[in-house]
């Protein structure tokens, strides 16, 4: 973020040696207005009156360029801060919705969007117009001292306005957008479960908790437009009792040949433009709210950026794995997932992680691709730290099917390719390496099939088997496969099988966290754990004779 200030400085300085002009352009008015009455009128000089008006129509057009080239300005701001916050801002969030940590959503992009709402708009302006009441109001006193104090009155009256809008309106503000937020992110949760909502006949349920939900907000809602209602209808009756009482003193003087029409009507004019940021001010504030808020979330998320430090680039991988005193336990709870996890893999073994269910399986295999980072110890491959290492140059080497498989909405061909530019041989290429070619063919489009949002046109063996083209494209040399078989029919099981047999043949090291004999006759090692810590590891024949042992002693056990 501060880098981002450092960029913002000079354009925001610009913005005020231009608010500066505009608002000494802004006094020319007033001084026509004087000077037609005082000295045109009185004196009936048709020639200095065309002089005033060809000099006031000079300095109209400068406003006119000044005020159109701030506003330009402001957008360029805005498209600043959008461009600058909005890549690191999806990348910590993509991040965080990885490592599955609270709060991880798609605010922070409404947040920038926030930002660059009040950089572009009239908020920022009136920030900087607001400054200059004190100068038009001494220009006031100039003309005389009376109408000076009134002026600053009046200034006085409209900042307390704004204060009290501040002072009870922040909180319940802020609370609000809480809330909404909270409300929004319950209902795209529940949009994901919308099979299961369907189904079971849940739809009427999730209604009527929405609507509890949703009635706490609109009655926040109500409470703070009623309030926002009714400081700008009051800001706007005073500027109008304002413009009327001043009028009135300057009449007054007037009648009284204390000052004359000339500078009644040109305090009057001076006026308006005084009170005018600060009416701004008020009627823009839930808006400069919303901004102050989310400029402290993006700089709380801020933390997660990725930094742009300059590192060594590491070269191609071969594929060893080590594991060391790996412990991890998920963000805000105590309990140990997976406790002083080791082993080692050479370059080109394969090994299978087998165990009860909630062992600790995908919690290990998320950490051997980096995309959790361990509370304690490290996986390296090739001795560096996958966690340490920069995504953008470890994900090529590293090929993934998580659990649960999502696909992205897009051709069959963008997704193997990770949306990335869509070469046809090397697209092509990693669906034969995953036996997945002919099942691709027989689509309707081939490769250019659309797979829909999250993949939902394609059957879930369909999507699991283009997953796992997407972990073989390019080439890795760690592939880590969780349940890569749990969708598969028995024509998938044997693809799946061979593409094993095929990984270990092109000396890719390979890791799948399965439940099936099938596949462990393809591995070189097998790792059983239990309950977070590892029971057995070793070479499979060794593994599964020790376990089908363990298996006849139960058994002699319970028949005893």
């Amino acid at each position: 973020m501060k880098k981002l200030w450092d960029e913002l400085r000079p354009l925001l300085l610009c913005i005020a040696v231009f608010s500066l002009v505009i608002n000494l352009l802004f006094l020319i008015p007033a001084i026509f207005t004087l000077q037609v009455f005082d000295r045109v009128i009185p004196s009936n000089s048709h020639e200095t009156l065309l002089v005033l008006m060809g000099g006031t129509g000079i300095a109209l057009g400068l406003l006119l360029l000044m005020d159109y080239i701030r506003h330009r300005l402001q957008n360029t701001l805005g498209n600043l801060v959008e461009e600058r916050l909005s890549p690191p801002v999806l990348q910590a969030i993509v991040a965080g919705a990885a490592r599955a940590l609270p709060g991880s959503s798609t605010e922070g992009l409404r947040d920038v969007a926030a930002l660059r709402a009040v950089f572009a708009g009239n908020g920022l302006t009136a920030l900087f117009d607001a400054p200059w009441a004190p100068i038009y109001i001494a220009v006031i006193w100039l003309f005389h001292p009376v109408l000076g104090i009134g002026a600053a009155l009046c200034a006085l009256g409209m900042l307390l306005l704004a204060w009290l809008n501040d002072r009870i309106g922040r909180s319940e503000m802020e609370g609000l957008q809480k809330e909404s937020r909270r409300v929004g992110h319950y209902v795209e949760s529940s949009m994901r479960n919308a099979e299961v909502l369907q189904a079971l006949g849940m739809t009427d349920n999730l209604l009527a908790r929405w609507r509890h939900f949703q009635a706490e907000v609109t009655l926040a809602q109500s409470k703070a437009s009623s309030k926002g209602a009714s400081f700008n209808a009051l800001t706007r009756f005073t500027r109008q009792a304002i413009q009327v009482g001043m009028m009135g003193l300057g009449a007054y003087l007037v009648l009284t040949q204390q000052a004359s029409a000339g500078v009644m009507i040109a305090t009057t004019v001076l006026l308006g433009k005084a009170i005018q940021p600060i009416e701004q001010l008020v009627g823009n504030w839930r808006m400069l709210v919303e901004a102050r808020a989310a400029y402290r979330r993006l700089s709380e998320l801020s933390r997660d950026f990725p930094t742009n430090e300059s590192h060594l680039t590491m070269p191609a991988p071969r594929g060893e794995l080590a594991v060391d005193g790996l412990s991890f336990r998920a963000p805000g709870s105590e309990r140990l997932i997976l406790g002083n996890v080791a082993f080692r893999l050479a370059a080109g073994e394969a090994l299978a992680i087998i165990g009860p269910s909630a062992g600790g399986k995908s919690t290990l295999a998320r950490l051997l691709t980096g995309i959790w980072r361990p509370n304690v110890g490290t996986v390296r491959l090739d001795g560096a730290d996958v966690a340490a290492w920069s995504r953008a140059e470890l994900g090529p080497w590293i090929g993934y099917v998580p659990q649960d498989v999502e696909l992205f909405d897009g051709t069959v061909a963008d997704n193997i390719a990770r949306l990335g530019e869509v070469r046809s041989d090397a697209v092509v290429a990693a669906a034969i390496r995953a036996n997945a070619h002919e099942l691709i063919l027989a689509l309707p489009k081939g490769y250019d099939t659309p797979v829909g949002e999250q993949g939902a046109r394609l059957s879930p063996g369909q999507r699991q088997r283009i997953a796992l083209a997407r972990a073989l494209y390019g080439n890795p040399r760690l592939v880590i496969l969780d349940e890569p078989n749990s969708n598969l029919d028995g024509l998938g099981e044997i693809a799946l099988a061979q593409a094993l047999a095929g990984l270990k043949s092109e000396g890719i090291t390979s890791i799948v966290v399965t439940h099936r004999p099938a596949l462990i006759a393809h591995v070189d090692k097998i790792l059983v754990l239990e309950a977070g810590r590892v029971k057995q590891f070793g070479p499979s024949a060794e593994v599964m004779k020790a376990m089908q042992r363990q298996a006849q002693v139960y058994v002699n056990e319970k028949a005893a």
